[in-house]
Order: C-alpha cells, then structure tokens, then sequence
C-alpha cells in the first residue's frame, strides 16, 4: 500500500515539474523572459562612480 502511495506521489511531483517547466517556456511567456533575461543591463554600472579627490575611495 506504502508503495502505490509513493509511485502515485512520485507521478504527481513529476506532472506538477512538467506543467511549471512548461508554462515557463511557453509562448505566451517568451515576453517577460526577454525583458526578465535583459534586467541586468539595464542596471547603472558599479564602476562608475564619480571618485572624491583626497579620502577614501570607497
């Protein structure tokens, strides 16, 4: 009996990854990836901040 409740449990947790895995790539979802997957260059550069003469540059 413990076996079928871990097999029906084990199919459940797999349906549940594939259906996530799949409206994660869907089409409707390509959209938000993009913008998602450009988030990182949207950001000001680190590198770039104006140094102070004298003191610390930190």
């Amino acid at each position: 009996m413990i076996g079928i409740v871990n097999g029906l449990m084990i199919i459940l947790a797999m349906v549940t990854f594939l259906g996530i895995v799949w409206w994660a790539f869907s089409r409707g979802r390509a959209q938000a990836n993009n913008e998602a997957a450009m988030l990182p260059f949207s950001l000001p550069d680190e590198g770039q901040a104006v140094k102070r003469e004298g003191g610390s540059n930190e």
